[in-house]
Order: structure tokens, then sequence, then C-alpha cells
């Protein structure tokens, strides 16, 4: 159940896990027993974080072991599923039942309580964040101790659910569901950043979920990838759905299946030109089947409030001559907004522009307080498990409930057992 010195590093390689040994747990009671026997502990999820936040000063836990337990309830229209599971395994269960999840993230990889727990995120004006579809927590304390949190019945829920690990090991979760839907995806190449800034929101609104990639340099965006529940127009959207048109925005219909970096295969990438398929198909960006390739890439994001998004991305294109040469690919999205105290969409429709950096991580780093400054007129909030440079101060003025948080991990976690260096420089000031 346990191993020694933990030589593992995360998805991207460019960070090595400190703690002293991780556990594997294969029960609950397990898990129980690793927590209240630790003197510090953090949950380790699927390793997609790209910073130190999933690390700990002590050991870690990984439930990557327990059973998925995944059990779908017809009738209050939820899905309970281990902590640890992953959203592909999750979704490849719920289409087979007749089920789905609203969206998904890009990587069907990732855990569903290390997603949640950092607000991770697909795309879609009408879209919130994946935690915005908990409806339910099982989270193991500091003394060992269960606890079930659930929407409308814990005062503290909207606190616990973007967690960021401090609270405890969130065992399991549980999710809204609805009826399974399909899904077609269209890719559009060379859209002029003139037109799409013009009526930025139609846009963003022209598909059930819309992604706009893009370099930074040059006049033009590279692609859109416009995701579209069928038949007819899809609920986000209104009028002539895009796909009917051989153009969009300027752009350009795809005739072959693209990746959204040039070059490269599209071969794990989900299925495109149009055709059909379930949304567990189609939501996700990459296929589940494919293991994504490691040690190549950084990656960054900020979002800011949908209104500011156009002056946002005028602040961005400036610094193209410093972002671009370090870029591999940058992607715009939309998340709605939310009320879970440490989401990057509470309060506020937002746009989110996530960058994926060549593996020059001192560069990288170098920039990111210049872009953060760019973007400070906006407020915007840095994507908690990604690379960014402000510290506590900065972030709590960009959270109304940020006091409120500190309080109920004071109230979970008085040992500070679930505290490590990434909660102390980005949210504690320690």
């Amino acid at each position: 159940m346990t191993r020694g010195a933990v030589p593992e590093l995360n998805w991207a390689g460019n960070y090595r896990y400190t703690a002293a040994a991780i556990h594997r747990p294969r029960t609950l009671e397990e898990v129980q027993e690793v927590v209240a026997g630790a003197s510090k502990i953090r949950a380790l999820g699927s390793r997609h974080s790209f910073n130190d936040i999933a690390d700990s000063p002590g050991s870690l836990v990984s439930l990557e072991d327990l059973d998925p337990g995944i059990r779908i309830d017809a009738a209050t229209r939820t899905v309970t599923v281990s902590g640890g599971t992953r959203y592909g395994t999750l979704a490849e269960k719920l289409e087979t039942n007749g089920f789905a999840l609203p969206n998904l993230a890009s990587l069907p990889h990732i855990s569903v309580a290390g997603a949640i727990a950092t607000a991770t995120h697909g795309s879609g004006d009408a879209n919130g964040n994946l935690a915005t579809s908990v409806a339910g927590l099982e989270i193991v304390a500091a003394d060992g101790t269960v606890h079930h949190l659930s929407r409308g019945g814990s005062p503290d829920f909207d606190g616990a659910v973007v967690g960021l690990g401090a609270l405890g090991v969130v065992t399991k979760v549980t999710l809204d569901i609805e009826p399974t839907f399909m899904v077609r995806q269209d890719v559009f190449e060379a859209l002029p950043w003139e037109m799409v800034l013009e009526d930025f929101d139609a846009a963003t609104s022209s598909a059930y979920s819309v992604s706009l990639f893009t370099d930074w340099s040059g006049d033009a965006l590279a692609q859109s990838w416009l995701k579209s529940r069928v038949p007819g127009a899809d609920a986000a959207g209104s009028g002539l759905p895009a796909y009917r048109s051989g153009t969009f925005f300027g752009g350009t219909r795809a005739t072959v299946a693209r990746h959204p970096l040039p070059g490269v295969s599209a071969e794990n990438c989900t299925g495109q030109l149009g055709v059909p398929g379930p949304w567990s198909e189609r939501l996700a960006h990459f296929r589940m089947a494919f293991t994504p390739s490691s040690g190549e890439e950084l990656q960054s994001e900020f979002f800011v409030r949908r209104e500011d998004a156009v002056a946002a991305i005028a602040e961005l294109r400036a610094l193209s001559d410093r972002i671009t040469p370090l870029l591999l690919v940058s992607e715009i999205r939309t998340v709605a907004a939310d009320r879970l105290w440490l989401s990057t969409a509470y309060g506020q429709d937002s746009v989110g522009f996530h960058f994926t950096w060549k593996q020059r991580q001192a560069e990288v780093e170098e920039l990111l307080p210049v872009m953060e400054e760019a973007l400070a007129p906006f407020s915007a909030r840095p994507h908690w498990g990604k690379l960014f440079h402000a510290g506590a101060d900065s972030l709590a003025g960009l959270y109304p409930r940020f006091a409120d948080f500190k309080d109920l991990a004071e109230r979970m976690d008085p040992e500070h057992k679930f505290r490590n260096d990434f909660l102390a420089r980005k949210v504690f000031g320690e």
C-alpha cells in the first residue's frame, strides 16, 4: 500500500515531487488510516498540475487503486464515483448507460477530484467549469473521520468544492448527469482577428463549445473548434448553426482532421469533420485511448470577465514578440459564472486564455509577471494548477470569499496537515 521515497514526476516532467512516501490505499478505511496517521499529507491526482500544488513536505496519497465504484442514480440524475477515477473512464460508463456529463476538459485522462479541486474546465458560454456539476463530496478530514457535504445541505459546500486539497482527501464525488447526447465537431482555419473581435460574443456563442487557437502573432487566429449538439442548433447558440456554412468569421472549413499544433498528426484528437458522435467522444479535444505525451510542454492560464475579453486580447497581442517565441499554442475558451468560492469563474462569466509553452521554464517564469501586469487591470485570475507568479496578497483581492475559504481550511484542518509550500505562498501568505 505504501512506497518509499517518491521518484515520480508530474505529467509534464517539469516538477519532481519531494514527499518522502506515497500511499496507495485500496479502501476508504485504508485512506482514513493513512490520513489519521500522517503528520503532513496531500492527495495526488493524475499529476496534471504544472506547479507544486499537489506536493507535500510529508507524504502523498493516491486514490488510483480504489475501486471507481461508479454508481448511477437515474432518479436523481446523479453519479457517484471515486475521486481518483479519470473522466474518460467515467464518461465511458455513463454513455453505456445512456447518460452524460454536461462538459469535459481538453484531456479525459485527468482525475475527477483533482479537476474539481482546481476549477478545471471545458468551454461554452453557458457551461460552468467541471466543479459546477458537483452535487456532493465525501472528504476524509485530518483526524481520519469522513465528512459528507452536499449542495443545498451543507453551509460550507460552495467553499469546499474548489478546495485546492486544503480541506482533506476527497474520496468520492457525486456529479449531476443528464441524458446522453450527440455532438459534431467542426474546425475552421485562418480566422481574421478583426472579424472575430468585431463580435466576439457572437463567435463564442456560435456552438455549444467554442475554442479559438492562436500563437498571438499575425492578423489571424489559427483555428476555431466548434462542438455542436445535434440535431439542429445547439442549446447555447442561436440562429443558423455555424456548421451549415462553409466559413466561420472569415475562416474556412478544415477538410482534413486537425491537431491544435501545426504539423502534428490529429490521430489522438477526437472526431472532427462534422461527423456526429457521442458526447464522450467529442467534448474533450483528445481521445482517452491515447496517453498524452509528457515532458514536452508547460501550461499557464488566466481568466478575465467576459466583457473585458477584447481589451485583454489587445494587451496579449501587444506582447506577442515575447509570448510567441516561447509558445506551442494558446487556446481561448469561455466559462459560465458560478458561486464556488475559489473558482476562477466565481461571480462572473469568464474568458480563459490558456498558454501551452515550450519547456523553457526559466524564460516562461520570467515572462509571467509581465503578462500578469498587463492583465492586472482586468483582475485576471490564474488557473490554480498551472504556472503563475502571483502570491496570496494579490490573489486575495480577486476572490470575494478568499478570507472565508481560509477560515474554512482552518476549521477543517486546524493542525495544518494538508498545508504545503504552494498553499503557504498562494493562499495563506505564510
